[in-house]
């Protein structure tokens, strides 16, 4: 069905009001308290002596080595003249058997389950890992304000069963959830982060034993049913930080997860970069890539991949089958909340690639893909040609 036009004062009032009154919430909260536990920490002693070894370390903090940029003037043009359909109008058709499926093992030995944005549960070679676990109705600080979830969890945090372990890509709010963490932790969870981020854990009363913190390429090795397993942090083309002086201070990445029989990849939030095709050659190929497909804008191309350049990366890291994350679950950009998907499809269909846009709470199992669902609604959106995202500083167009 059609979704239908909200006016324009529903578009962006909200948007205005609810910004002004999280600006103040914000910068008034950390003014009287200060470190305030869903600020997080910032690396001290022997963690910030590692950090400043890091090859990524600069003089000001965590640098990349393509410089993102971005654009105030379109920001705010964004901010101001947002999509029509930024948010659904009706509720979204979540898949609410994840939890039977859970109980059983995938019969391929490979199994993505998408519970909304980046939050995915990967259960490779009987191994099973959580990316980005985000289950608060926020992301945000503070639970009256921020962008609220489109639809519950498709599963509780409870149900979510034994873990081998949680990566977590950085520390943004829409990726690193203090309720979450603390959730997780009080179910004995290990949580492998890069470079920094394992202070904001310390500081929510996770055992310092259950922190793993990696640089760009350090892997980390973890025995299992099936044979080891390799978990390495890949670099990737973003930022850091939950309060502005903080920025940068904790390094970002992306995970690949290289098993005996399967391999997948993982991409955080990233801007494209040419060294993904040196992830691809490392660690690809690869049997399934989740790539972060959502919440772009020209304002910031170097930060978050257009739909377009998700599926060019994915071939670049050598994936088989594509499954767009970070979108479909909050109201993160300008643009219609069903874009994403809806441009990844056109452009893995030019591309030829073998794409799987699971609901909210369904599976993939690569090694059986059926054919591809369109279960968003049909809206207006901007396609490629009208409004390209293109990082700067990278090939456009590399020769295959």
């Amino acid at each position: 069905m059609p979704q239908t036009r909200p006016s324009f004062a529903r578009r962006l009032l909200p948007r205005l009001v609810l910004g002004a009154l999280s600006a103040v919430a914000l910068v008034g909260v950390g003014a009287i308290a200060d470190g305030w536990a869903a600020f997080g920490s910032r690396p001290r002693g022997a963690r910030q002596e590692r950090v400043e070894r890091s090859p990524q370390w600069g003089p000001s903090g965590f640098e990349n080595p393509q410089p993102v940029k971005g654009e105030f003037i379109r920001n705010i043009r964004g901010v101001l003249w947002p999509s029509a359909f930024v948010e659904p109008d009706s509720a979204l058709p979540v898949d609410t058997g994840l939890g039977a499926r859970l109980a059983l093992p995938p019969a391929s030995g490979l199994r993505v389950s998408w519970l909304g944005h980046s939050t995915l549960l990967i259960e490779i070679d009987g191994q099973r890992y959580l990316t980005d676990p985000v289950w608060s109705d926020r992301t945000s600080p503070v639970q009256w304000a921020g962008p609220k979830r489109f639809y519950a969890p498709p599963l509780a945090i409870e149900a979510v069963g034994p873990l081998d372990g949680v990566l977590i890509s950085h520390d943004h709010y829409d990726h690193l959830d203090i309720a979450s963490i603390q959730a997780l932790a009080a179910q004995g969870a290990h949580f492998y982060l890069p470079l920094g981020v394992g202070a904001h854990l310390e500081g929510w009363g996770v055992p310092l034993d259950h922190i793993h913190e990696l640089d760009w390429w350090d892997e980390v090795e973890r025995p299992g049913p099936a044979g080891a397993l390799r978990l390495a942090l890949t670099p990737a083309r973003h930022a850091s930080g939950r309060l502005n002086p903080q920025s940068n201070h904790t390094l970002w990445g992306g995970w690949a997860l290289v098993g005996p029989t399967h391999r997948a990849f993982f991409s955080g939030d990233t801007g494209l970069f040419p060294a993904l095709d040196e992830i691809g050659a490392k660690y690809g190929p690869f049997d399934v890539t989740m790539m972060e497909s959502g919440a772009y804008n020209q304002a910031w191309p170097d930060w978050h991949m257009g739909p377009e350049q998700a599926v060019r990366a994915h071939q670049m890291v050598r994936g088989d089958v594509m499954i767009p994350i970070h979108w479909g679950l909050f109201n993160l950009a300008a643009h219609a909340w069903t874009e994403p998907a809806e441009r990844v499809r056109l452009e893995a269909e030019r591309r030829g690639v073998r794409l799987s846009v699971p609901k909210p709470g369904g599976s993939v199992e690569p090694a059986a893909l059926g054919a591809l669902e369109v279960w968003w609604p049909a809206v207006p959106i901007h396609t490629a040609a009208e409004d390209p995202i293109i990082s700067r500083g990278v090939d456009p167009e590399p020769a295959r």
